[in-house]
């Protein structure tokens, strides 16, 4: 089963975005970024939903819940 950390840096590396600019799109710290990659912390809810529209998928495609 895929882990949302491997979901957000497949996706994150897709658009060839840096932590640093993903960080700045989403108005995050690019430490919370790090932290969500490395699986130390996952982000809020309403954060979660931020990051899916973003990349245009499904909350459930980046816990890992559909391919």
């Amino acid at each position: 089963m895929i882990k949302f950390q491997e979901r957000l840096k497949e996706l994150r590396n897709e658009k060839e975005l840096s932590q640093q600019e993903l960080a700045k799109e989403l108005k995050v710290s690019q430490r919370s970024i790090s932290s969500w990659e490395t699986g130390f912390r996952q982000p809020d809810f309403e954060t979660l939903s931020l990051i899916a529209k973003y990349f245009d998928v499904t909350t459930d495609y980046l816990l890992g819940l559909e391919k």
